[in-house]
């Protein structure tokens, strides 16, 4: 990532709450539009997307629904990120505070922690430097549809229900952290875009916690792109118009079916991600190619960078993101780094907020 979009985030330009108790609808949040064409930024308000849109271009969203995914003891918090295939959890440790947690350094392999209603969880090995490979013993997601509350960092200063962390899209749940970038829809915003004449279309991907003190890249995730959407993605750039992910987590589930090296089945082999290749299920022409996507499922450790690019996306709605960030690289990949570090000092001029209840951001 370039230095040229490394900045100082204030403590002041965090969103503490969600737009609503700030008296704003959901889709009453700034909206920052940079344009690669013209080199523009304006300032709008996220309302006016169908009015920014054009007739024919496609919105990519995450139906991913957010779970209540950490589980406070009394000194410490689990973190529940997601299931592997061998039935184990990916799980982060951290140390309760005052204001919400902190990282927590402890922890030792077969280590048994006991949680609420009786649970114990059972620690099996590191698996990066944050997160832990363990087992519960109980179901998990009813676990934590009893015990568990949705994920707060300190920037937030008190816990919000779990419909907070919810997007209109969200029908499959899954996801530790919410896809927040499809946040500030409304089913009426939904209504007028369709009304104008851009498509809306789902994919799948169950996000994982992304702890704000560490810079570290992605971690395999896992994804789901149905046949229609890769569809719909190859007409809509064959007929000139532009397709548009929701998200970081749309922009790597596409650009993993892009790519003959997504991965389709296990992300772990003995502790490493392997690069299994996605099955291409559309029985439609081209190839990854010649930037068709494809339907595919599984798993993906692909990680977005300039070096590369993107072949399936042509714009980005997104929201801010922090200094040093792995998604700032990939912001990198979809602009180049002088048009980011204009709209990331344009954002510190004008107060945008940062944060998963903050304003907006769409790259064009």
């Amino acid at each position: 990532m370039s230095l040229a979009i490394d900045f100082t985030l204030p403590a002041v330009r965090e969103a503490h709450e969600p737009p609503e108790a700030r008296g704003l609808g959901r889709d009453g949040v700034r909206l920052l539009v940079s344009r690669k064409d013209t080199r523009e930024i304006t300032h709008r308000v996220f309302r006016e997307l169908p009015a920014i849109l054009a007739p024919g271009d496609l919105l990519v969203v995450n139906n991913s629904a957010t779970v209540a995914a950490a589980v406070r003891l009394d000194r410490l918090a689990v973190h529940f990120s997601g299931e592997l295939p061998t039935g184990e959890w990916l799980v982060e440790l951290r140390r309760r505070t005052s204001g919400a947690t902190e990282p927590y350094a402890g922890g030792a392999p077969g280590e048994w922690l006991p949680l609420p209603g009786q649970a114990t969880l059972r620690l099996v090995r590191r698996e990066t430097p944050r997160l832990w490979r363990a087992v519960l013993n109980r179901d998990v997601p009813s676990y934590l549809d009893r015990y568990g509350v949705p994920i707060r960092y300190s920037y937030v200063e008190r816990d919000w229900p779990l419909g907070h962390y919810q997007t209109v899209f969200g029908i499959e749940p899954g996801s530790a952290e919410m896809p927040s970038a499809g946040r500030p829809f409304t089913a009426d915003l939904v209504t007028a875009l369709v009304a104008r004449g851009v498509g809306v279309a789902p994919i799948t991907l169950h996000t994982g916690v992304a702890s704000p003190e560490k810079d570290e890249p992605p971690y395999p995730e896992r994804f789901s792109v149905p046949a229609y959407t890769a569809r719909l993605v190859n007409l809509t750039r064959q007929n000139g118009g532009r397709v548009i992910a929701v998200g970081t987590t749309v922009v790597r589930a596409l650009e993993s079916a892009a790519r003959a090296d997504a991965l389709k089945t296990s992300p772990v082999q003995n502790g490493t991600a392997q690069n299994n290749t996605a099955q291409n299920n559309t029985g439609g022409a081209g190839t990854a190619q010649n930037d068709t996507v494809r339907a595919a499922e599984g798993w993906t450790a692909h990680v977005v960078t300039p070096d590369e690019g993107v072949r399936a996306v042509d714009g980005l709605l997104t929201g801010l993101h922090e200094p040093r960030s792995s998604h700032l690289m990939m912001l990198s990949a979809i602009a180049d780094p002088e048009l980011l570090s204009r709209s990331y000092q344009a954002a510190l001029d004008e107060g945008y907020l940062w944060h998963e209840f903050g304003d907006t951001h769409l790259i064009l």
